[in-house]
C-alpha cells in the first residue's frame, strides 16, 4: 500500500470512529413492563459475555470489538451481560486477580473503566446496551469481597464515571443479595435515571431476600429454573409471567437454562438447542426477554466447549448456530398477538 493510499485511508478511519463516538447517547428507559431506547420500543436480545472487559482478542483494538459488536448485531443480540468483577478462582476464560473495575479500597480501575466506555460507546452507535453486573457471587464465596464503606464508595464513584453513557443498566448482584437496597440507593443518588436491577439468587429463586429490594429495583432479572427442576422451556414462561403480574416492570430470563458442563448449575443429562429456542419463545410470549446463556467461558481456555478467542462466537459451535439462528430472526418470530404487559 503506497503512503498516499495509507494516508487517506488512516484518515477515513479516524473519521469513522470519531463520528462513532460523537453519535449521542441512546437513552435506555423502561415504560409499563417494556424497554424503550431513545422512546422506540426495545426488543431486549440479550448474551452473556461475562468476560467481555478482560478478554484481549474483544479489545484489541476498536476496529476488532466493533467487528464482534456488528457479528453480535447480525445475529439478533442488542444486549451484552458483562461483568465488573471477573476476579474468581474458578479457572473461567479471561480471570485474574486484577480482573474488576474495583480495588478492595472501592477505588477504582481507571484503565479498565476505560475499556468499558469504550464498549459503551461503540455498542451506542450500533444500538446496542450493556447491562453490567457489578458484584459477583462467585467472587464473594472466595473471599473476595468489599465492605459496606468500599463497596458504596466503588458504586459511587463508577456511577459519576459512568454519568454519560446512557445506553447501559446496572445490576447490583450475580446471584447473590447483600447490601443491595443502599447500594440500589447510592446510584440513584448519582444518577436518578440510571436503570438498576439485580439478580438475587440462583436458578429458580423468586422471591428478594431483602425488605424492599424487588421493589426498589426499575426492571428484574430472575434467574429461571434450569433442567433439574423440569421441561425449563415450561417452567421459565410461568415464573416471567408471576414476576410480571406481580411487579408490573420489565422482567428479564437473565440466565436461563443452558447447554454445556454440568459444573457451577449446568444441566446434568442431554440439552438440545432446540430447548433454548422454546424457551426463549415461550418467555416472549409470556411479556418477559432473554439473555442467551451458554458454555463458552466457563471450563477455560483450550476446553472443546470454548472458542479459542474466549469470545461467545455464534458461529462456534453448530449447538450454538442454531439459537442464534432463531435471535437472528427474531422480528420474524416475535409474537404479534397483543400480549398484556409483553413486548410488542
Amino acid at each position: 500500500m503506497s503512503r498516499t493510499i495509507w494516508t487517506v485511508w488512516l484518515a477515513v478511519l479516524t473519521l469513522a470512529i470519531g463520528a462513532a463516538a460523537r453519535v449521542p447517547a441512546a437513552d435506555f428507559t423502561v415504560d409499563g413492563t417494556r424497554f424503550r431506547l431513545d422512546g422506540a420500543p426495545f426488543p431486549y436480545t440479550g448474551v452473556s459475555f461475562f468476560n467481555a472487559l478482560y478478554n484481549a482478542d474483544f479489545n484489541r483494538s476498536p476496529e476488532a470489538r466493533g467487528r464482534w459488536l456488528d457479528t453480535f448485531r447480525r445475529n439478533g443480540i442488542n444486549v451484552l451481560r458483562v461483568w465488573a468483577q471477573w476476579d474468581n478462582p474458578r479457572g473461567y476464560v479471561d480471570t485474574c486477580p486484577e480482573c474488576s473495575l474495583f480495588r478492595p479500597d472501592g477505588t477504582l480501575r481507571d484503565a479498565h473503566v476505560a475499556t468499558l466506555r469504550a464498549l459503551l460507546t461503540d455498542s451506542n452507535a450500533r444500538g446496542m446496551v450493556v447491562q453490567l453486573t457489578l458484584f459477583a457471587q462467585e467472587s464473594w464465596r472466595a473471599g473476595i469481597r468489599l465492605d459496606e464503606t468500599a463497596a458504596e464508595a466503588a458504586v459511587r464513584e463508577l456511577a459519576r464515571a459512568l454519568l454519560p453513557h446512557r445506553n447501559l443498566a446496572l445490576q447490583v448482584w450475580n446471584e447473590h443479595s447483600w447490601h443491595t437496597v443502599p447500594l440500589v440507593a447510592v446510584i440513584k443518588a448519582v444518577d436518578p435515571r440510571r436503570l438498576v436491577t439485580n439478580s438475587w439468587g440462583v436458578a429458580g429463586v423468586l422471591t428478594a431476600p431483602s425488605a424492599g429490594e424487588a421493589e426498589a429495583l426499575d426492571y428484574l432479572t430472575p434467574h429461571t429454573s434450569r433442567q433439574g427442576a423440569g421441561r425449563p422451556w415450561e417452567l421459565a414462561p410461568l415464573e416471567i409471567r408471576y414476576l410480571l403480574a406481580r411487579y408490573r416492570k420489565p422482567v428479564v430470563d437473565d440466565e436461563p437454562a443452558r447447554n454445556g458442563t454440568a459444573s457451577f448449575g449446568g444441566p446434568k443429562g442431554e440439552t438440545d438447542p432446540l430447548d433454548h429456542v422454546l424457551q426463549i419463545w415461550e418467555v416472549r410470549k409470556a411479556g418477559g426477554y432473554s439473555t442467551y446463556h451458554h458454555d463458552m467461558f466457563q471450563m477455560g481456555r483450550g476446553h472443546a466447549s470454548v472458542p479459542p478467542s474466549g469470545i461467545p462466537d455464534p458461529e462456534f459451535s453448530p449447538y450454538h448456530r442454531v439459537v442464534f439462528a432463531f435471535l437472528a430472526k427474531q422480528d420474524r418470530y416475535r409474537p404479534r398477538l397483543a400480549v398484556p404487559g409483553g413486548p410488542r
